[in-house]
């Protein structure tokens, strides 16, 4: 029995974006910027319609949006990687947010849960993705839905001038 407290029922269209999906794209970067409270990354140099076309069309870049409507309420963000030790791939989620007033109402997993079928597809091996300690939410997520492992994350910034 719902209650008044009970979000609102609401279908959701879950699919992986291509080429033909730049505006949903673009809305799917304003959700990042807003969910990540980054709209300097996300939204403030976004690429030009030629860079996501192409991204979009690239068989290592993955975009998923959970749809309301035309609204992008959630989505994630994933890149396909190509093995060397032996033929195979795997995927690594980038990003992934839900709108806040679209959360707790399982868009998240069935984001990963596309995300599956689409590495089933591919032939991937793995999915991996990291969260950021203390953020409840995701580790709780992650948690339900596959092996945690203890690592540690550095960033390395390239060398000015190159080679």
């Amino acid at each position: 029995m719902r209650t008044a407290l009970d979000p609102p029922q609401v279908q959701y269209e879950v699919k992986a974006l291509g080429p033909s999906d730049l505006a949903t794209m673009r809305g799917l970067l304003a959700l990042f910027g807003d969910a990540f409270a980054d709209p300097a990354t996300y939204t403030a140099k976004q690429p030009t319609d030629e860079y996501l076309f192409s991204l979009l069309a690239s068989p290592t870049f993955i975009a998923i949006v959970a749809l309301d409507e035309s609204v992008v309420a959630g989505g994630l963000a994933g890149y396909v990687l190509p093995k060397f030790e032996q033929p195979r791939s795997e995927i690594y989620i980038y990003d992934l947010a839900v709108e806040a007033g679209h959360r707790r109402r399982g868009i998240a997993t069935r984001l990963i849960e596309k995300l599956q079928a689409v590495a089933a597809d591919l032939g991937a091996w793995v999915i991996f993705v990291q969260a950021d300690c203390g953020d409840e939410p995701a580790i709780a997520l992650y948690s339900k839905l596959g092996i945690r492992e203890e690592v540690l994350h550095f960033d390395i910034e390239p060398l000015q001038g190159g080679a």
